[in-house]
């Protein structure tokens, strides 16, 4: 392996060190603040030393190959160990800021929709019955004028057509076997009830 390539190697590695350090922060942060529970953390470790087993492994196969040498351990410590001096708080900073951005944008957004949506939903709702209820009263109060505008009328009719009646009851007369059985389920029905 050439000097070029060692360097180059050794910069990658500080360049993983740095970005293993970044997404220890990230994880760190997000855990913290989704407050996640103690049992799932542990698969969340696993997840994060397979991603930073990935990133360093990437990192390592094109600056040289994949070949381990013991200054990739050193690349990968100094880089790490930068990162924690001189990153770590700015980017913890700007991690929390923009969990409380998306937090924030989340709840406005919530709000417009509610604001936007649901209540003229729900307001129009409120008018639509109202104006079925003004109308359903409506036709209720005209139908009850139509019935004693037309009451007259009706027993006019019924004054009209009583001849008609009486002459259907004599002339369509109901048999006398008939009658009898009739008044028999007739007395039968005041025993019962």
């Amino acid at each position: 392996m050439t000097l070029s390539v060692q360097f180059l190697t050794m910069g990658m590695m500080y360049a993983g060190g740095l970005a293993l350090g970044g997404l220890y922060d990230l994880y760190r942060v997000l855990s913290g603040q989704l407050k996640v529970p103690s049992w799932l953390r542990a698969a969340l470790d696993l997840l994060y030393w397979f991603i930073g087993t990935l990133v360093v492994f990437a990192l390592l196969y094109r600056s040289n190959w994949g070949e381990v040498r013991p200054f990739i351990f050193l690349g990968l410590a100094i880089g790490i160990l930068f990162y924690f001096l001189v990153f770590s708080r700015p980017v913890i900073r700007v991690i929390v800021f923009t969990i409380r951005a998306v937090v924030t944008a989340a709840r406005i957004g919530r709000r417009m929709i509610d604001l936007f949506i649901i209540r003229p939903a729900i307001g129009l709702y409120r008018l639509v019955l109202i104006i079925l209820g003004f109308l359903l009263a409506t036709a209720i109060f005209i139908y009850k004028i139509v019935l004693q505008l037309l009451y007259p009328a009706w027993r006019l009719l019924l004054w009209l057509f009583r001849p008609l009646g009486r002459w259907m009851r004599l002339h369509l007369a109901v048999p006398a076997g008939m009658k009898t059985i009739g008044q028999k389920l007739k007395a039968l029905f005041r025993k019962l009830f």
